[in-house]
């Protein structure tokens, strides 16, 4: 299978993972010159931000955590040579849920909603990696 079909969903992931950091960084900028927040107030790490940075710099670290154990899984497979057409519809699956997360997190930032398109990221993620173990086991049997 072409590695650029697998890539594809790693490299929207990357994208989003690098838009929301540069977002971030734009409005953490902007409440510094404005005034809203002071560096003595942020300088050890304290949640002193106004909500917009806070909650862009949430949706970042988001972007840092689960997502991890899918770039690792995308990786075994490359190197199990396990990939295929259920595998790209399952990354994809994932990398969806991920963008449908990061955008209600930035937007209306609905716990109820951000909790299912998490679930459902969750969801994917799980299946891809149960299938993945299924695959080695069968083949070391």
């Amino acid at each position: 299978m072409n590695h650029a079909l697998i890539l594809a969903p790693v490299f929207v992931l990357i994208a989003l993972t690098f838009a929301l950091l540069i977002w971030q960084a734009r409005a953490r900028i902007a409440a510094l010159r404005e005034g809203r927040v002071k560096l003595k107030d942020i300088a050890l790490g304290q949640n002193a931000w106004p909500d917009k940075p806070a909650q862009l710099n949430r949706a970042y670290q988001n972007q840092l955590e689960m997502p991890v154990l899918f770039y690792a899984l995308v990786a075994l497979v490359l190197i199990t040579g396990k990939q295929d057409t259920a595998f790209v519809a399952m990354e994809w699956l994932f990398v969806a849920a991920r963008l449908a997360h990061a955008f209600v997190h930035v937007t209306t930032n609905h716990v109820t909603q951000r909790f299912w398109t998490y679930t459902a990221g969750l969801a994917a993620l799980a299946l891809m990696w149960l299938v993945f173990a299924a695959k080695i086991v069968a083949g070391a049997i």
